[in-house]
């Protein structure tokens, strides 16, 4: 397979990605491929400022999102390599003060079991979403977290988990997490662009805006800080540093004839480590696994190892043939975008000389936008599987609104978790009115001292239920846990 031809056989593909932009309604995107050390295919579509018309460019900065996870699990590679970290110690012997819900997940969870996903932990997404609290007193607040699942049991994407790997790699280096990253992998692999927080992202020349769709509309929305979280997710790149990046992956950590990652540890994070799951399961990917830090999937009978990422306003996917030696990135500032996915799969369909798989309308077809019989697996949330940045689930129904039997102030209060944290139930002009996290949610009574709650952030209805005692006066609220159906409610008792 020559340059030469892998780039014939990408004509027709500004036309396609076009085409993406508007048939998903996106604003901007950034697409590379790379075979070997040669760059393919490097140009930027669409808008980073859409309301001032500035064009993508190879070198704007887009969030990553979860893509971040592939750097989190190589520092981790690196003090393995170092003798410093065992993939298979557990985390207990090197944070004497780790705890978890679970004592034996406790005193046996690894870093291996933190990085391919298997604690035990459902999401839990809201006790980190716009959270105040550092990543320190974030990873005290694992031991207040019940798990679903028996340790080891089954794969469950967890934002926290990745977030304490990145905390134990950066203690274990007498750093943090983002300083080994820039010295271990940044600095020496050129990715000169490339940083850990929006706020900074924002004094760079040329970064990309995010947006969310809303009345058919693109809207610009505010920037979403996830700074304590950042090992899950919180790096920003653009098409130049993430092609350095897929080289890198492609030379099997090697780079410039200095071996940074040995290439033992690269197989091992290259290798499936638990089943998964996927919502793209079909006949041209019918398995998934994880590995660490990666997915690891066959595509149409070609080994493919990638990883999607997904934060407010923005999205991406990172993927790579290693038989082929072809590496392929694509980012975008536009909210929950297909886009990442549908154009590389398109090129994955191209360079491979496949007949191409119509992969927009499969998952208009998954969301529900085309009227079709259903695939397989479009019982799951698309959204809720491949944006693992946010807490999505679907829209419920609109309430039924009923007269409340109670007045306001037998509700209002401040309810606590000792995971979670603080909740305020407040009386305004408009009713009752949640605030968690400074997210503002409007309260709707709907009968038996329940209340459909609106997270506007998410464009959600879930269901408050309080428990109040004889005096009329409100003692907890039970809130279903988002993204996670079937397991045990989130228990706030008042304290006020």
């Amino acid at each position: 397979m020559t340059t030469t031809k892998l780039r014939t056989s990408l004509e027709g593909l500004d036309e396609f990605i076009t085409e993406q932009l508007q048939l998903w309604n996106g604003v901007g995107t950034a697409v590379a491929v790379i075979h070997k050390d040669e760059v393919i295919w490097q140009k930027g579509y669409g808008y980073r400022d859409l309301e001032s018309k500035l064009e993508v460019t190879p070198n704007t900065l887009f969030a990553i999102g979860s893509s971040t996870k592939a750097f989190t699990a190589a520092t981790a590679a690196l003090l393995v390599d170092q003798g410093i970290l065992d993939w298979d110690n557990p985390v207990k012997s090197y944070m004497k003060d780790f705890k978890m819900f679970d004592p034996v997940a406790t005193d046996r969870l690894t870093i291996r079991d933190m990085l391919c996903h298997r604690s035990g932990l459902p999401r839990h997404e809201l006790v980190w979403y716009n959270s105040p609290r550092t990543r320190e007193e974030l990873v005290r607040t694992l031991q207040y977290l019940e798990p679903n699942q028996d340790f080891r049991n089954k794969w469950q994407y967890q934002n926290l988990m990745y977030m304490t790997a990145g905390y134990l790699v950066g203690q274990l280096n007498k750093t943090s997490w983002e300083q080994m990253v820039q010295n271990s992998l940044f600095n020496p692999l050129g990715m000169n662009s490339s940083l850990f927080s929006v706020e900074e992202m924002q004094l760079q020349a040329d970064y990309a805006y995010p947006y969310m769709e809303k009345d058919g509309q693109n809207a610009r929305i505010p920037f979403r800080d996830i700074d304590a979280v950042g090992p899950a997710g919180s790096i920003n790149s653009n098409l130049v540093d993430m092609i350095a990046w897929l080289q890198f992956q492609l030379h099997q950590g090697q780079w410039k004839g200095t071996s940074l990652i040995s290439k033992e540890q690269m197989k091992i994070m290259h290798s499936p480590q638990m089943p998964s799951d996927s919502p793209f399961i079909s006949q041209e990917l019918p398995v998934s696994t994880y590995g660490l830090g990666w997915m690891i999937e066959p595509y149409r009978g070609h080994a493919m190892i990638h990883h999607g990422g997904a934060i407010d306003g923005f999205a991406s996917q990172v993927a790579f043939l290693p038989e082929e030696q072809i590496g392929i990135v694509v980012l975008s500032n536009t909210n929950g975008s297909m886009i990442p996915y549908t154009v590389a799969f398109h090129i994955m369909d191209q360079v491979l000389g496949l007949e191409p798989v119509n992969w927009s309308s499969k998952l208009r077809k998954l969301m529900g936008k085309e009227t079709a019989e259903t695939e397989a697996n479009s019982e799951n949330s698309l959204e809720e599987s491949i944006q693992p940045d946010t807490a999505v689930e679907e829209k419920m129904e609109e309430p039924h609104i009923m007269p409340c039997d109670r007045p306001y102030t037998a509700y209002a209060g401040i309810y606590t978790h000792p995971g979670y944290g603080e909740m305020s139930i407040q009386e305004t002009a408009d009713g009752l009115r949640a605030t968690f996290n400074a997210i503002e949610m409007p309260m709707a009574y709907t009968g038996n001292d329940t209340f459909s709650v609106e997270l506007i952030t998410f464009g959600l209805q879930i269901t408050f239920t309080f428990t109040v005692d004889q005096e009329h006066n409100s003692q907890s609220i039970s809130i279903p846990l988002l993204l996670e159906p079937g397991t045990k409610p989130i228990e706030f008792t008042r304290i006020s």
